[in-house]
């Protein structure tokens, strides 16, 4: 029989700007050592990002996991397609009789972020699917939060593990973050998160809009979508809050919009971090 772990500390990486900040302050010894970072690929990240997350595996000395169960960009696509396939986006939705709009519920973090990260928490304490875990067990899981997202700080629901939020606790908002990479000549982090996300600020579309092939790709997503996706009491379905095709959204500046949704307003704590 395996011998299973008691203790185990993990980052929760999403390689974005906090976490990443919390990634390196790890490595200097500015918090304590951890015993991994685990990122949950989604599958949806913009090339920059992945391309952060290559850097930062070679920058820090502990192993960085990439846990990955399904591809969400492609369950979309599929979901265009197949009826019974749902992949949790919380894509805005309209009805063209009566203008009434609405939100698709909202199931990607937990499926494509907390589960897969979860499942390889188990798997490196020495659990199988389906296996209790022992009673002693604990799990110290630091969440690249800061403090000016403190509304996302959640108690972790699995009894073993506790949610830890240094940043927080050190009362470092995201622009201290920034600053504390700039101090120690580290480049920059890009911002994480799902490319054709709904919870995209016209800031961040405007971001997505600058790589050609991923706009494109996301605009395609979104036509796909209305011609395909259809929910009770809805017609038509968008990426974009105005309920109008992405490819014509106004995408001024927040200032400029009313209504504006933020990501912070919905995240659950483990997406754009």
């Amino acid at each position: 029989m395996v011998d299973k772990l008691k203790k185990l500390r993990v980052l929760s990486l999403g390689a974005g700007v906090q976490s990443s900040t919390l990634a390196l302050m790890i490595q200097k010894g500015e918090v304590p050592m951890v015993d991994c970072a685990i990122f949950a690929d989604t599958g949806a990240e913009p090339k920059e990002v992945y391309d952060w997350l290559e850097w930062l595996r070679d920058e820090l000395w502990y192993p960085v996991y990439i846990a990955k169960d399904n591809d969400l960009k492609e369950d979309v696509i599929e979901s265009t397609v197949n009826e019974k396939k749902f992949a949790g986006i919380p894509f805005f939705m309209k009805n063209l009789e009566n203008g009434k709009t609405g939100l698709m519920k909202r199931q990607c973090t937990a499926d494509y972020k907390i589960k897969p990260v979860i499942k390889k928490v188990r798997s490196i304490l020495g659990y199988s699917k389906g296996q209790r875990v022992a009673k002693d067990t604990k799990v110290e899981m630091l969440m690249g939060i800061s403090y000016d997202e403190m509304q996302r700080m959640k108690t972790n629901p699995i009894k073993y593990i506790e949610n830890q939020y240094p940043l927080v606790e050190r009362a470092m908002r995201r622009n201290h973050c920034i600053e504390w990479m700039e101090e120690n000549n580290y480049p920059k982090p890009p911002r994480s998160a799902c490319t054709f996300c709904p919870f995209h600020s016209n800031e961040e579309w405007r971001r997505v809009k600058e790589n050609k092939k991923e706009w494109d790709e996301v605009v395609k997503l979104d036509e796909m979508l209305r011609h395909s996706v259809k929910m009770k009491d809805y017609d038509e379905v968008y990426l974009h809050q105005s309920c109008v095709p992405l490819k014509d959204a106004d995408l001024r500046e927040k200032d400029d919009q009313t209504g504006q949704y933020s990501l912070l307003d919905e995240c659950e704590g483990m997406c754009g971090i």
